[in-house]
């Protein structure tokens, strides 16, 4: 099995899934390049990028969600959304990562 779990991945959709576990393996054999396996994870997973406060408010807003629902749609609590907003805090690891599958396919993709 490869360095990072399956589960801490959000791909772009199960046909990726399933070509990235196969490079994965290949990987694991020994069979194509650290290299190679940067290009499928490149071309496989959704990307994460670092959410200024701004855009995690223009985020919510454009969902129509008050902090209370985002949160709870995120598995947060309220206060943590309106810190991430103000920019007392910054979303890490599963948060940014459904952060970013809401950016590209809206809140209803992690309800």
């Amino acid at each position: 099995m490869g360095d990072t779990n399956d589960t801490d991945r959000h791909y772009k959709s199960e046909v990726m899934a399933d070509m990235h576990e196969a490079a994965q393996d290949l990987r694991d054999l020994k069979l194509i390049s650290k290299r190679t396996m940067a290009e499928f994870d490149e071309l496989c997973l959704t990307p994460i990028r670092t959410m200024e406060p701004e855009d995690i408010r223009e985020l919510r807003l454009r969902e129509r969600a008050s902090q209370t629902v985002f949160a709870r749609h995120l598995n947060v609590t309220p206060g943590l959304v309106s810190q991430w907003e103000r920019g007392e805090k910054r979303p890490g690891g599963p948060s940014a990562k459904l952060l970013a599958l809401v950016e590209k396919n809206g809140l209803n993709a992690v309800a």
